[in-house]
């Protein structure tokens, strides 16, 4: 492909991405990254997106921040976030990668399975709180693991059945932190390169365009389809995660 095909193909791939972010708090990684691992290969799309993630998280962290008093008891959560990722990076050199994504595909497809069999399941926010350490390690350390954390992170918070804005408020926190440690990575390990953060900079544009558009549709979904959204999501990245314990 040329150079101009692999910027339409980034335009393309990371404004539906956008679009799906501002709809529902989960999106990039999701929509955009297997398209770009199959054009620039995984390594360079890791480091594209991670500019419009970083800048994404950070917009609906602003726009949401006024239901931070909501989420106050969930703060070791994030805390433990942080303190994942080193225990993931340690994990990528121990266990094989295949071996994380079937094990999270396997507890991710346990909790759809239970929220279709038992629409009405809720955890606590007194359970969500003495779990949110747990959770935020967890979560950190699979983001360092495998490049994934939303089959611990989306259904920790999904199953606190927390308020639209609450929750893409706890998304966005909890991945824009992810973000600010992983860009130093990536410079530092020589994965970001000059060239690769003009690109990063140039998909800022079609993300401008899209993410509004996406918001706007998901302030008109009701709350239940919103909720049943999320779980298309994740059953989409459980798919993605099998499919990578199965065949790499």
């Amino acid at each position: 492909m040329t150079d101009l095909e692999i910027l339409a193909v980034m335009a393309l791939a990371l404004g539906a991405g956008s679009m799906v972010k501002g709809a529902t708090g989960i999106g990039i990684p999701v929509v955009a990254l297997p398209i770009l691992a199959t054009v620039v290969g995984l390594p360079h799309a890791i480091a594209v997106q991670t500019i419009p993630v970083l800048f994404t998280n950070i917009w609906q962290v602003w726009q949401f921040r006024k239901v931070w008093p909501e989420l106050k008891p969930l703060k070791f959560l994030f805390l433990g976030g942080l303190v994942g990722i080193p225990l993931g990076t340690l994990l990528l050199t121990i266990i094989p990668e295949r071996a994380l994504s079937g094990m999270l595909a396997l507890l991710l497809f346990l909790y759809i399975g239970l929220k279709v069999s038992k629409p009405h399941f809720v955890l606590s926010m007194d359970a969500g709180q003495r779990l949110a350490p747990v959770a935020g390690v967890a979560a950190g350390t699979m983001q360092a693991a495998t490049g994934v954390s939303a089959p611990v992170s989306i259904t920790f918070l999904h199953s606190l059945k927390l308020t639209r804005n609450g929750y893409l408020f706890a998304v966005a926190l909890l991945f824009a932190l992810f973000s600010v440690i992983q860009i130093p990575s990536l410079l530092i390990a020589g994965v970001m390169t000059g060239p690769i953060l003009v690109q990063g900079l140039l998909s800022m544009i079609p993300v401008l365009i899209c993410m509004p558009l996406g918001a706007w549709i998901g302030r008109r979904l009701s709350q239940r389809t919103f909720d049943y959204l999320v779980l298309v999501l994740l059953s989409v990245v459980g798919v993605q995660l099998l499919v990578e314990a199965i065949w790499g």
